[in-house]
């Protein structure tokens, strides 16, 4: 109510009430005692050397500020998150597989590998630790074996990015290795880790910070910690406070990119970046640092902001009843419109009167013409 106050000019509103025209005045020089207070806007984001960049308020949706977001640019391993969304739900996560030759195959040479070995068995929950932790191509091959082959998967990543919007994405490869015509922007991969933090399995996987991979033991299983810096804090990197995943990548071809998700007094922060220009190998992470402690000051400013724009206020409600009068009853027809009561009420007096002298002449006229019909 208060912003409507401030911005909005007086107004004033003709309203026909019987025929009769009374001109009601709105007035915007006060605010109700007690008004919200005007909520600032938030500060500039900062300036980061990102070819693309989005953060997104993970619980409503909105894009909160974006450079090039739908610019299509390689993924990387960031398109692992939508192999994570898509085929999540479609194996049982204590499934036990032994890895095979096949499985392994078409891994392409130079792929990260989290060390699955033929012949050996692992759970899917390895398998999807291996994916989210050490970004191993080995165990996406694996898993997307297991759900019919690499071209089945494809096609079901394809197919979710086109359910939840992401419209900016094309699927080649169901890893994200550089590979001709795969790509996506910032705006997707926002929208798909959005999508994926709904998933109680891709929320746990993404923040694991470490694990044993086969988690059975045994004499070939080994340590394996997560390459997101920000969520370990490793390589020059501090840990990010509030930090819950979501995943990082590289490539020769789409240099270093990254989804971040943060939590700060109950409200999820996005932020997609994508090949920052500078030559730092961590600016990665420090850009996207710098974009989620914006986004966490930016968040609840524009939530407030939105929340203003939607209050109804005082005139509009007042011009929607000036335009469909009704009869007021009990506690409605005490006058709080700061006038409009009156006004209406004098249009209605004044109505009342001038139709007394035409009731009055109508009758006189109906009587002379009775008397006159009886004479003849």
């Amino acid at each position: 109510m208060a912003s409507f106050f401030r911005f909005r000019p007086a107004l004033s509103r003709a309203v026909v009430i019987c025929g009769v025209c009374a001109t009601v005045s709105v007035g915007t020089a006060a605010g109700p005692a007690g008004a919200d207070p005007p909520v600032p806007d938030p500060p500039a984001p900062p300036s980061v050397s990102a070819l693309s960049w989005e953060v997104m308020d993970a619980g409503t949706g909105d894009v909160l500020a974006a450079k090039a977001p739908h610019r299509r640019l390689p993924p990387a391993s960031t398109l692992k998150t939508l192999f994570a969304l898509t085929v999540l739900p479609k194996l049982r996560q204590d499934e036990v597989h032994r890895a095979t030759y096949g499985d392994l195959s078409d891994v392409s040479e130079g792929s990260s590998l989290v060390g699955v070995d033929e012949g050996n068995r692992y759970t899917v929950a390895d398998l999807w630790r291996g994916v989210f932790l050490s970004s191993g191509n080995d165990a996406v091959h694996t898993l997307a074996h297991m759900n019919g082959g690499v071209s089945r998967t494809v096609a079901q990543m394809q197919a979710t990015a086109r359910r939840i919007g992401a419209r900016d994405t094309q699927v080649r490869s169901p890893d994200g290795y550089d590979t001709h015509g795969q790509f996506s922007s910032a705006h997707d991969l926002a929208l798909i880790a959005r999508a994926g933090l709904k998933n109680h399995d891709f929320r746990r996987y993404m923040a694991t910070k470490s694990a044993r991979f086969p988690a059975s033991g045994g004499p070939r299983a080994f340590g394996i910690e997560n390459t997101n810096r920000l969520l370990v804090g490793s390589h020059g990197v501090a840990p990010y406070p509030g930090l819950i995943g979501v995943k990082n990548g590289y490539t020769s071809k789409a240099g270093c990119t990254l989804v971040s998700a943060a939590s700060h007094n109950g409200r999820t922060v996005l932020v997609t970046v994508m090949n920052p220009q500078d030559e730092d190998f961590n600016a990665v992470y420090e850009e996207s640092r710098a974009l989620l402690d914006w986004g966490a000051e930016a968040a609840p400013l524009h939530a407030r902001q939105t929340a203003v724009s939607w209050r109804p206020s005082a005139p509009r409600q007042m011009a929607a009843a000036a335009r469909v009068p009704a009869p007021a009853t009990g506690a409605e027809a005490a006058d709080t419109s700061g006038g409009l009561g009156r006004h209406l009420g004098a249009a209605v007096g004044l109505f009342g009167l001038a139709c007394v002298p035409v009731l009055v002449g109508r009758r006189l006229r109906r009587r002379r013409r009775g008397a006159g019909a009886g004479g003849r």
